[in-house]
């Protein structure tokens, strides 16, 4: 599918990895609709790319929400052929800490937005896919969702995180599978330290001493690297099934 007939929706895309998608379909000629809880993030947005930007405040957990920015997304844009889950949220809590153990509602919190939250996605992405015109490669739509190298490598304070994160991998082959028939690709990159909000709260310093543990390039990625990953996704129809690492070679460390 080419970029530039993009109509996508991007959870979680007022900010960080999300916002880079948003700007990075847009500025190749593609729409996009933010899914966020950030109002004034996703209107300053708007008013920096234009008319081909819309926003509906969304919390991806809500069957309810998810099922009101589909049908304002297809309002808007005639179809949704492109999906970008992007929202998240990331704690560290041991399970055993000094204060007792991992809190069970936070565990709980983190599983619904990360992984519930785009499993409810992608469910209700793909039932408007499905009635899409199929494109020359009979593709109807893509879904890409972001799990992280903490599925693979989690750390400790991460057991809700990589639980979560863990999920989202998982999902990644049986949707695509499913999602077949219908011509819906279904992918997932799994980012490794990237400079985004959460990162901005740290010292420089910091910041410059975690992005040395990537063996190269030895810095935090930037969003826009994780945008041009999601481009490659949509323009190349042979991506289905995968999880692609996006890390510099990083393999994390217990702690």
């Amino acid at each position: 599918m080419n970029i530039q007939a993009c109509k996508a929706m991007v959870t979680g895309g007022a900010s960080g990895l999300g916002e880079a998608t948003v700007r990075r379909i847009v500025e190749n000629g593609g729409q996009a609709v933010i899914l966020d809880l950030a109002e004034d993030r996703a209107h300053k947005l708007i008013n920096e790319l234009g008319s081909f930007v819309s926003f509906v405040k969304t919390d991806v957990t809500s069957e309810e929400d998810v099922v009101a920015a589909v049908s304002a997304a297809v309002k808007k844009m005639g179809s949704v052929n492109v999906v970008a889950n992007c929202a998240g949220i990331g704690i560290a809590e041991k399970v055993l800490g000094r204060k007792g153990t991992h809190s069970l509602d936070l565990f709980s919190k983190v599983i619904s937005v990360n992984l519930i939250g785009t499993f409810n996605v992608c469910r209700l992405a793909a039932e408007s896919m499905m009635q899409n015109e199929e494109n020359e490669n009979g593709e109807r739509g893509v879904i890409i969702n972001t799990a992280s190298v903490a599925a693979f490598e989690g750390q400790i304070g991460q057991a809700a995180y990589s639980a979560s994160k863990g999920g989202v991998v998982g999902l990644t082959l049986p949707l695509a599978r499913e999602f077949a028939r219908f011509g819906v690709r279904v992918m997932t990159i799994a980012p490794g330290l990237f400079h985004t909000p959460m990162f901005e709260m740290l010292p420089e310093e910091a910041r410059v001493s975690l992005g040395k543990m990537v063996p190269f390039p030895s810095r935090l990625g930037f969003p826009e690297e994780y945008a041009q990953l999601v481009q490659s996704i949509v323009e190349n129809p042979m991506l289905n099934g995968e999880t692609i690492r996006l890390d510099g070679a990083i393999r994390m460390q217990p702690r």
